[in-house]
């Protein structure tokens, strides 16, 4: 009788489970103050703004907070919304889904220097090239500067150019 080889044992089964790429259904897109408050203010690109904000996954510096604040602040002395308009705006504001970063100040400061931008637009600059990520914007000094800066250097994918 021939001896019986022994069986090998039976290869581990692997599992893995993971919920959807957010990336695939919708992109990350560094969105700065200008796009945030013609969406949230109706402001003159308010259409194009809106249409951003629904079919991107947006990041923003951790200073956007106050500078969305500081956009209600001055329509509202300036007669432009009242109290309820500007509660309703934050109120849409807060809802997005927008996540904050926090921006690594030397490197800002650094491109704020190098491309004569404001510490505010080079921390939307430094964040895009960090995260790897578009930025959008309705700032023509900005917008120009992130062609020159950012790799592609080209509107994000399906946005086009949004113009005035």
């Amino acid at each position: 009788m021939a001896a019986r080889r022994p069986t090998p044992p039976e290869a581990p089964t692997l599992y893995v489970a993971e919920p959807p790429a957010a990336y695939g259904r919708r992109p990350r897109l560094v969105v700065d103050a200008s796009v945030l408050a013609a969406a949230l203010f109706g402001e003159d690109r308010h259409a194009i703004a809106v249409t951003i904000l629904l079919i991107r996954s947006l990041a923003a510096p951790q200073l956007v907070d106050y500078e969305i604040g500081n956009v209600a602040l001055k329509k509202c002395r300036a007669g432009q919304i009242d109290d309820a308009d500007v509660a309703g705006a934050l109120a849409d504001f807060l809802a997005l889904d927008l996540t904050r970063y926090p921006v690594d100040v030397a490197a800002t400061l650094v491109l704020a220097e190098r491309y004569k931008l404001s510490a505010y637009d080079a921390a939307y600059l430094w964040l895009a090239e960090t995260l790897a990520t578009p930025l959008a914007t309705f700032d023509d000094k900005l917008a120009a500067v992130a062609r020159k800066h950012l790799p592609g250097g080209a509107s994000p994918p399906g946005l086009g150019e949004a113009r005035r």
